[in-house]
């Protein structure tokens, strides 16, 4: 008896911790992005005119990712396990492959324009206009605008058809993030936010989680948390 309690309290708060994870990971990226967009300008081939002005508010939006980064791979986790028996091998490899991909090539992108503003500190006459800024920011761009994008529509493409396989999920929702992730995967790297797309469409599976949970509770029985396939 014991046991089955413990059980069904682990069942009870795996939702709960994946819907507070994923608004972490949505709120703190989401805030980075937006410094970012504010204090950056859009052209990859700028000669990097904003670190003389906007450096601060860039390595402040830069110190959020890691934490961001954390909260999405709590948000795989306990996604897993709300899954459980549930989950198909092949989806679950492309699953936690694009996300993790795209968790590297956002901490490459966010690396590398952190290395740009300690090179700027130790020499400001020489970074702004050069060469080496101008490959740095361009490597970044592309690595972001391109790539990281494209793995987070693949990942939003297998999360929506996990949801309609098992469920988990409103079925609206799978819907809406397998248009969501064709815009990703056919955009352009010239439209611009279009990566605040991702976190908000997290930010939506994730209060839907949230109240789904917080629903069940008043409706009695001994299987709280669980969900018929």
């Amino acid at each position: 008896m014991q046991l089955e309690n413990g059980t069904t309290i682990a069942r009870l708060r795996a939702p709960r911790a994946a819907a507070i994870a994923g608004i972490l990971f949505a709120g703190l990226l989401i805030t980075s992005l937006l410094l970012i967009r504010r204090a950056v300008p859009a052209d990859p081939l700028e000669a990097g005119v904003w670190l003389q002005s906007h450096a601060n508010m860039v390595a402040l939006a830069l110190n959020l990712v890691p934490f961001a980064g954390v909260a999405f791979l709590w948000f795989i986790g306990v996604l897993r396990d709300r899954l459980g028996e549930r989950e198909d091998r092949f989806f679950t490899t492309v699953f936690l492959g694009s996300g993790l991909l795209f968790l590297a090539m956002l901490f490459m992108s966010a690396a590398m324009v952190g290395g740009l503003i300690i090179a700027y500190t130790a020499d400001s006459s020489r970074l702004i206009g050069s060469p080496t800024f101008t490959s740095a920011r361009a490597i970044a761009y592309e690595i972001m605008n391109i790539y990281a994008i494209k793995m987070a529509g693949v990942f939003m493409i297998v999360t929506s058809t996990l949801a309609l396989r098992t469920r988990f999920i409103a079925r609206w929702i799978a819907f809406l993030g397998y248009a969501v992730a064709l815009l990703l995967l056919l955009s352009s790297r010239y439209i611009e936010g279009i990566l605040l797309v991702f976190p908000l469409w997290v930010l939506l599976i994730s209060l839907y989680i949230l109240i789904d949970n917080l629903r069940r509770p008043s409706s009695g029985g001994g299987h709280i948390g669980e969900r018929t396939p």
